[in-house]
């Protein structure tokens, strides 16, 4: 539980203080001005101790936001209340600056009044949040209103009213995976997992009901293989089945459903939300090898030669392709040659960043360099640091793909047939990396 909330400016003053509890004085407020803001070295931690007191500090352009506790509390839990509470304040008054606080002082405690109880977070959802808080404080309310709030803050569907409406029903989803890799200069994949997302977006009249099929293999099996009949969407390979190591869901996902009949269920949220978090490490479909080759030519040159292969269905094109080949500290020259793209050498950042603005698939690239190096009394051999990649790819690294979405509304006059779907694969680099 938190102690103290307090939002400072940049001079350290308290622009907004709230204490929760007894062991929380007002030397708490002092102490962090003293040791963080006005701290003679930058303090990179976000969790500072003082005095058996932990402050729990974000920073957003010129304001800091401080939780504070005597207790041993759960700091993911507390992180998570401090972006959420900017993610209130900026949904309601925008940029978080010192005059907006100012201007928004009184709002600001009525929306702590209700997302923080004795130190307790609460709930602290932006669209439940704004149908009892306006920026003029709280209305009277008539007795429909009312019951309407207290459904939505005790209810089960607390992400989604009642009573919208849409003239064109459409749902968007968006398969976004990052794929991470570390590989050895002999192409033996050392490290490798997926970290993929599924953001939705929807944009659909009253209360339905969405259901949505993936081809994980604890699924397919316990169905016994059946309903492939959307599996040939996206992807580059022919995967029938993609074993998940791990996921998360949106609060709106009917868990229970999940265990016993292995669907995704879900009512879902208005507008956009992230539906789902998941990770795999088994089978993936790696979209490029990078083969380095580096040879030293005495002690004042050295030749690089990179040949980037793209591993993915020819009619496919990747886009925003960049390598980044990392130089010695003492270089003083280099000479690149390249057929596809531009290549240059940054002496700021030591090395040679090579674009290709888009690749096909199944193609060959090459660049080679000459690099001049200085002489230098460093006895200390160049620990070679690996050459890493960033891209962005039209389908999923791991294999996954939505055999399914369904849409049922029995009140409103329509079905599934006349929702507008819109399903979308985006792979990008995480940290890809090759040894050279």
């Amino acid at each position: 539980m938190i102690g103290g909330l307090f939002i400072y400016n940049h001079k350290g003053e308290v622009l907004i203080s709230r204490v929760y509890r007894d062991d929380i004085g007002r030397n708490a407020v002092d102490a962090f001005r003293v040791n963080v803001i006005h701290a003679r070295q930058q303090v990179r931690s976000p969790v500072t101790n003082i005095a058996r007191t932990s402050f729990f500090h974000v920073k957003r352009s010129n304001i800091w936001l401080a939780a504070v506790t005597k207790q041993n509390v759960n700091a993911a839990m507390v992180f998570e209340f401090l972006f959420k509470m900017v993610e209130v304040m900026q949904s309601y008054f925008g940029k978080i600056s010192e005059d907006n606080i100012k201007n928004n002082f009184v709002l600001i405690y009525e929306i702590l009044d209700e997302i923080l109880d004795f130190g307790y977070p609460q709930n602290t959802d932006t669209g439940i949040l704004k149908t009892f808080i306006t920026q003029q404080g709280v209305k009277s309310q008539s007795k429909e209103e009312t019951a309407q709030i207290t459904s939505q803050v005790t209810g089960q569907i607390g992400w989604r009213r009642e009573g919208i409406k849409y003239r064109r029903n459409e749902l968007f989803l968006d398969v976004l995976e990052s794929v991470n890799l570390l590989m050895s200069p002999q192409g033996q994949v050392l490290s490798a997992h997926v970290a993929g997302r599924i953001v939705m977006k929807s944009y659909l009249s009253g209360m339905p009901e969405c259901k949505f099929g993936i081809n994980d293999k604890l699924l397919m099996e316990s169905k016994g293989k059946s309903s492939l009949d959307d599996a040939g969407r996206g992807g580059a390979t022919g995967k029938t089945a993609i074993a998940i190591d791990d996921c998360q869901f949106h609060q709106c996902v009917k868990l229970s459903k999940f265990e016993t009949e292995h669907s995704i269920s879900f009512i879902p949220p208005d507008g956009e939300y992230e539906l789902m978090k998941y990770r795999t490490t088994k089978d993936i479909s790696l979209p490029f090898r990078v083969i380095p080759l580096v040879r030293e030519v005495g002690r004042q040159k050295m030749e690089v030669k990179v040949v980037v292969k793209s591993n993915f269905k020819p009619s496919l094109l990747a886009q925003k392709v960049e390598v980044r080949i990392p130089t010695p500290l003492n270089t003083s020259g280099v000479q690149v040659i390249c057929m596809k793209g531009k290549a240059k050498y940054k002496a700021s950042e030591n090395a040679i960043v090579w674009k290709i603005k888009r690749m096909g698939g199944m193609k060959e690239c090459q660049l080679s360099a000459e690099i001049e190096l200085l002489n230098t009394n460093d006895k200390k051999k160049w620990t070679r640091p690996p050459i890493s990649m960033n891209f962005e790819v039209p389908f999923a690294p791991s294999g996954f793909k939505v055999r399914y979405l369904k849409v049922f509304e029995p009140k409103m006059n329509y079905s599934d047939h006349d929702v507008i779907k819109w399903v979308r694969y985006i792979g990008r680099s995480g940290l890809y990396e090759t040894r050279c």
